[in-house]
């Protein structure tokens, strides 16, 4: 190992986040200069398990990060005249040592690759890529009188937040369109805002702080020109937008559009198409995320290759990895695990984290591919069941 290591400078992947190990997981490796000595190296050593694997240049460099379902058959496959890609061949071409990650299951390893994509951001698995935008959240808040922005870090300050989304221009336009739909203000947060219900010594007739009042998109609660129970009844229309609850904004718009083509005021209804554009695309968006964390909360036991593993996920996100209940020691293990996951809400924030997103729209890519899957999946109430029965405990007796 020493041999290998020395003058390449790799000493592994880096500890398995979601295992809890606080050292590197083993690694099985081979080092040649030629195509020919990492071939045989492979037949000789590589084993026919799940897992992950890394090819590493000439300098010790991780140049790339892929995950298999058979490992010796995946990475043997680089080797196939006629069958290799142009990346394939490239990144072949600059390998000079092959390491790999024995797992125990395939989903395992899908997980574990993104991780360490994300962690070591290998060249090969970057390179070509299109710039990402950056995610930024939509929020509602900023009381007293609550209206829709834009933020790159939600604060906790917020009446909720949606997202992740990639985009912070249409992210932007898409919030303006909707304070003004919905009448919320979006003046500075130095603007004082004065309700027609709040009750002044000595009344003092107030002037707008802008001119949306008088265009009909603010309902003007920095002049007194509308009740706490109006504004409130607009935030709560604009949350069931949102949230997808209700899209009767949508429909009127829509058919107001169409009412103007048919009258021949295709300016008019390029105006109001330009008002839809922005909201379609905010809630498609929102409704990727929204539909892969609502879908996704259960413990995934899947086939595995060795000792089962049960997988904790919750609202989209794998949260822990646990061996399946065996015995009284593991049964009440996996039972703390779950109850942590699943029934502790401190853990786990509203929004999803930005460098999550990729992690939720992954876990349901998955389930999606593999719709059978979810057969192999229990409750938290059924594992907490079977963490009983395998523990000879009742659940409730376990410590949380």
């Amino acid at each position: 190992m020493s041999s290998l290591f020395a003058p390449i400078g790799f000493v592994g992947f880096g500890p398995d986040s979601l295992r809890g190990d606080s050292e590197s997981p083993p690694i099985g490796h081979v080092v040649s200069s030629s195509r020919a000595g990492l071939r045989h190296g492979l037949r000789a050593e590589c084993p026919r398990l799940p897992g992950v694997y890394g090819m590493l240049d000439a300098r010790g460099n991780l140049i790339y990060v892929g995950k298999a379902k058979v490992l010796r058959g995946r990475l043997l496959s680089y080797f196939l005249k006629g069958s290799r890609q142009e990346k394939s061949g490239r990144i072949i071409d600059e390998t000079r040592a092959i390491v790999w990650e024995a797992g125990v299951s395939e989903f395992g390893a899908l997980i574990r690759e993104l991780e360490l994509i994300r962690r070591w951001k290998p060249r090969f698995n970057i390179q070509g890529l299109p710039s990402r935008e950056r995610q930024v959240w939509v929020c509602l808040g900023r009381r007293p009188a609550p209206y829709l922005y834009v933020s790159r870090e939600p604060t906790g300050q917020e009446m909720i937040c949606y997202g992740p989304v990639r985009g912070m221009r249409q992210a932007r336009w898409a919030a303006r369109q909707l304070n003004d739909l919905f009448q919320l203000r979006d003046c500075p947060r130095s603007q004082p805002m004065r309700f027609a219900d709040q009750k002044e010594l000595f009344p003092i007739v107030h002037s707008a702080g802008c001119l949306r009042y008088e265009l009909r998109t603010c309902l003007g609660p920095c002049a007194a020109l509308t009740t706490r129970a109006t504004y409130a009844r607009h935030v709560r229309a604009l949350r069931a937008f949102l949230e997808g609850r209700d899209e009767t904004i949508l429909r009127r718009l829509e058919a107001s559009m169409t009412e103007a083509a048919a009258q021949l005021a295709f300016e008019r209804a390029a105006l109001i198409r330009n008002k839809i554009l922005p909201l379609r695309w905010l809630r498609e968006r929102l409704g990727w995320v929204d539909a892969a964390r609502s879908r996704h909360s259960f413990v995934y036991a899947p086939v595995c290759a060795g000792k089962p593993l049960w997988y904790l996920i919750r609202r989209g996100r794998v949260c822990s990895i646990v061996p399946a209940p065996s015995d009284a020691i593991t049964g009440q293990e996996a039972a703390v695990a779950i109850r942590r996951v699943f029934h502790d809400e401190r853990n786990w924030p509203q929004h999803v984290p930005r460098d999550l997103v990729d992690h939720v729209l992954l876990v349901a890519a998955w389930f999606r591919r593999y719709p059978s899957e979810l057969q192999r999946t229990l409750s938290a109430e059924q594992a907490l069941q079977a963490c009983g029965r395998e523990g000879r405990v009742h659940p409730a007796r376990s410590s949380a």
